[in-house]
């Protein structure tokens, strides 16, 4: 949609309930044109309206609430200041993108947020023109904003369009965010960088810069000292005795030390702040002067996570992506009522007991997070084992090379990193740790779809940009107690490995558990119609489908591949010559994934793959839903395998018995 129809069509008045307020908002307020228009008063009580909406939204399902909370002030600032049909606007990581939603004509849609066919929890395109960029990794704001700013000066320098970043502390720390401003600095052009400190990333953020950052908070009047400091200083007088020697001596030191006590400024950008990032005038005061500045401008500005509601303000953490929640009003404020947890164990807390069981047993493993250490449950192991417990931030790239050098030092590493973020790490992974052949395991963590969080987050890709790779061996578990079986392989082996694992409750597959050995699958039934070879976690849907299909006639058998890299050969070679209809199953895009690599054997070793099948991730980004719309979309349910064993047994030839074949496949538990 272009912005001309957007502009004529941006005339939806606020549609949640509005606060009793001695500042009234107009009936009738169209956004965000209307925003220079409100007085202070009005614009806080926007503030609040807007805080209520997210408030109410978490009554009813999970989704990202205190880092909202923390950026309604900004979101209502950038919008009274700038003119976002026309200028540009990248909001880093976009899970805070919730009050600039409803400031652009998505209010009457906000309920709809994280559901199928609703709007997307994080920025995009193809929602709004006031999204540019899907963006939901963090550190790419920067250069993405910069590359739109050089573009619009390209293309149409007489329109003098702005271009804004907004960054927080704890993407902050990531390399390409300095790359972007080193870029900026040299170019001398007006790219303006907010950068969002609440002094948290998901978990509190770690490492140099947030000390630094902890530093400037506690000189609120930098900016004001600076100039006056650089006024005095320029007065001192240059002169040939050794006073005028001394004087000038002071002078460079001085000088010196201010620009000491701003490293942006040393980078080549005109820092502004501590500003405080609630206060919406003043905002506006420091967003009109980076409006103006023909060079390079960062503000930074102190919000605080949860900021408006009590509970999220006091644990931020907790209450980063929350189970849905009620509100009760008491004397000393509200109470939160949660209204559903998942009460099943997920494949992330079997992951965490087993490495906590490990350390505790073997002091030469550690683990490794990159700023997710809620996201990946090993708050316990943080607390158990600081020595042997890394959180790198969010610094994928590093967290991968540092676990190189730990391995080479004796020390066997767990990364511990979600797929979807893994992959910023492809080429420490190729280089550091592959191609030297050294015994770090990569924990691929949300591996497969992941629900509302979308494509941004989803893990579908990993299969095939790792198996490609000499000397990685990699592995998807079937159940739970396949996957500690391959934490405690990947111990014992010498040599890199990756163990991929979903984002759902943990499944137990009840039979005689064969042990994890190098490149073996675990055949479950031998079926003389069909077989299902599964690649990791829905194995427990495929033995369902097995067993309706038995029902129907049908002999399907099952196997647990376990091991992509290096594949069972002598077991799926066989399968896929003794047997007429096969299908593999994975959670991974079909382009490059499982399926692939046993196309690949099959060709290799000289075998018809005419009756093989292979259900995985389509050539498209699954949009956002719940997990069980997504997979039954692609055909990855029971219902989507049973219809596509059907009707490659039509193709084929192959028919049901008259009666139903009396055979038992493993019971899940």
């Amino acid at each position: 949609m272009s912005r001309a129809i957007m502009a004529g069509e941006r005339s939806l008045m606020m549609t949640f309930r509005k606060l009793p307020t001695p500042y009234p908002l107009p009936e009738t307020l169209h956004l965000p044109e209307d925003l220079p228009k409100l007085s202070k008063g009005q614009l806080q009580t926007l503030a609040a309206e807007i805080r209520e909406a997210i408030c109410e939204l978490l009554d009813h399902r999970s989704a990202h609430f205190a880092s909202n909370l923390g950026v309604v002030e900004l979101a209502i600032a950038l919008h009274s200041v700038f003119d976002f049909t026309k200028d540009r606007l990248v909001w880093d990581t976009g899970h805070q993108i919730y009050p600039h939603k409803i400031l652009t004509g998505r209010a009457d849609r906000f309920e709809t947020i994280r559901l199928r066919d609703g709007l997307m929890g994080y920025p995009n395109p193809a929602e709004s023109d006031y999204d540019l960029f899907m963006t939901g990794h963090a550190g790419c704001s920067v250069s993405a904003s910069l590359g739109l700013l050089c573009g619009d000066r390209v293309l149409r320098p007489e329109e003098g369009r702005k271009s804004v970043a907004v960054v927080g502390d704890g993407a902050f720390g990531c390399g390409v965010v300095f790359e972007a401003m080193n870029h900026a600095a040299g170019m001398s052009v007006p790219q303006i960088v907010i950068l969002n400190d609440n002094r948290m990333s998901i978990c509190p953020r770690v490492g140099g810069m947030g000390r630094y950052l902890d530093t400037l908070r506690g000189t609120p009047g930098y900016t004001y000292f600076k100039r006056s400091a650089r006024m005095m200083v320029d007065r001192i007088p240059l002169i040939g005795t050794q006073t005028g020697r001394f004087l000038s001596n002071l002078k460079d030191s001085v000088k010196a030390a201010l620009h000491g006590g701003a490293l942006f400024e040393q980078l080549g950008f005109h820092y502004f702040g501590p500003i405080d990032g609630h206060d919406i005038s003043m905002l506006k005061r420091y967003l009109r002067i980076a409006q103006q500045s023909p060079e390079p401008v960062l503000l930074h500005i102190l919000t605080e996570k949860g900021h408006g509601f009590a509970p999220a303000e006091a644990d931020p953490t907790k209450f980063h992506a929350p189970a849905p929640f009620s509100r009760q009003k008491k004397l000393d404020g509200v109470q939160v009522l949660f209204k559903s947890r998942q009460t099943s164990q997920t494949y992330t807390e079997v992951a965490s007991v087993r490495l906590q069981h490990m350390m505790a047993q073997d002091t030469q493993v550690a683990t490794i997070v990159a700023a997710m250490c809620q996201g990946t449950k090993l708050e316990a192991v943080r607390e158990k084992y600081p020595d042997r417990f890394f959180d790198v931030g969010i610094c994928e790239e590093h967290a991968v090379a540092f676990a190189a050098g730990l391995a080479k030092s004796g020390v066997h590493p767990f990364v511990c990193i979600y797929s979807t973020f893994m992959q910023r790490a492809y080429d420490q992974i190729f280089q550091e740790v592959s191609l030297q052949n050294l015994p770090v395991t990569l924990m691929l963590d949300r591996a497969g779809l992941v629900g509302p969080d979308g494509p941004t987050h989803h893990g579908a890709y990993d299969l095939s940009w790792l198996r490609h790779l000499p000397n990685l061996t990699i592995m998807a578990p079937g159940d739970a107690r396949d996957l500690e079986g391959m934490i405690d392989f990947a111990r014992r082996y010498f040599g890199p490995t990756a163990i991929r694992y979903p984002r759902s409750a943990a499944t137990h597959i009840t039979r005689k558990l064969t042990p994890i050995e190098h490149g073996k699958a675990e055949m479950l039934h031998r079926g003389r119609d069909g077989m299902f070879i599964v690649c990791g976690s829905l194995l427990e849907t495929a033995l369902s489908a097995a067993d309706s299909l038995r029902n129907q006639g049908y002999d399907v058998g099952v196997v647990n591949a376990r091991f992509i890299k290096p594949l069972d050969q002598s077991t799926l070679l066989r399968v896929l010559r003794e047997t007429p209809v096969v299908l593999t199953v994975e959670e991974n895009a079909l382009a490059g994934g499982f399926g692939s690599a046993l196309l690949e054997a099959a060709c290799d070793a000289g075998i018809s793959a005419v009756h093989v099948r292979r259900l995985g991730i389509p050539d498209q980004f699954v949009v956002h839903a719940e997990r069980w719309e997504q997979l039954a979309e692609i055909g990855l349910s029971k219902v989507g395998m049973v219809e596509h064993f059907l009707e490659m047994a039509s193709l084929h030839g192959v028919t049901p018995q008259p009666q139903p074949i009396t055979l038992t496949v493993p019971a899940v538990a």
